[in-house]
C-alpha cells in the first residue's frame, strides 16, 4: 500500500461545492481508500492505496465526488515522496528574510508548462518572488496571498493548467500526515 495526498480546488470556499470532511472520509473509504485523513475544510486528503497511477486516482476521486455529491472539481494526486521532494526543494526554506507564514505552494496539474516569464513577472509586487519547478510554484508574497495577483486563476490562464495553492503550513502538515 502506497500513501498518496489527494488536492481538491475549491471545496467550502465562498459557499460552494460544501462537503462535510467526514463525509469525505466516508465517501472516499468506500472506494477502498485506507487511513484516510483529511487537513481542514479545504480539501485536502491523506490515504492509504495499492499502487495506482496518480492520474487514475485524481480520476476516480473526481468520479467519486460527482456521484456522491453532484459537482466536479479539480483533483491533484501527490504521492508521499512527491511531496517530500516539493517541501524540501522549496528555494525561500531557511532564507532568513523570508517569513513562512508568506510562503505558498501552487500545485500544478502538469509538470512540463508553456511559461512566460515576463507575462508572470509583469504581476510581481515589491519583495514577492516565484519559482516555478517540477510541477509547482514556489511563491513568496509578503503582503499576504490574499493581495497578490499571482493567485490560481492568473497562473491557470498563464501557463494553461489546472493548479490549487496551499499555504506553506499546511503543506507541512500533509507532509507530515503521510510520515
Amino acid at each position: 500500500m502506497n500513501k498518496y495526498v489527494a488536492i481538491l480546488r475549491g471545496i467550502n470556499v465562498g459557499g460552494k461545492n460544501k462537503i462535510k470532511m467526514d463525509a469525505l472520509k466516508s465517501s472516499l473509504s468506500i472506494l477502498g481508500f485506507e487511513q484516510v485523513q483529511t487537513y481542514i475544510q479545504s480539501g485536502n486528503v491523506v490515504f492509504r492505496f495499492q499502487e495506482t497511477s496518480l492520474e487514475d486516482l485524481a480520476k476516480l476521486i473526481n468520479k467519486q465526488i460527482q456521484k456522491e455529491f453532484g459537482f466536479d472539481v479539480p483533483v491533484l494526486v501527490l504521492c508521499a515522496e512527491q511531496l517530500a521532494n516539493i517541501v524540501s526543494n522549496n528555494p525561500f526554506v531557511g532564507n532568513e528574510n523570508k517569513v513562512a507564514q508568506f510562503l505558498h505552494v501552487t500545485f500544478l496539474k502538469e509538470n512540463q508548462v508553456n511559461v512566460n516569464e515576463e507575462k508572470i513577472t509583469a504581476q510581481v509586487k515589491a519583495r514577492e518572488e516565484f519559482l516555478i519547478s517540477n510541477g509547482v510554484i514556489y511563491l513568496y508574497c509578503p503582503q499576504g496571498y490574499g493581495k497578490t495577483k499571482l493567485n490560481n486563476n492568473f497562473f491557470e490562464s498563464q501557463l494553461k493548467v489546472s493548479a490549487t495553492t496551499r499555504n506553506w503550513k499546511t503543506t507541512l502538515k500533509l507532509l507530515e500526515m503521510t510520515n
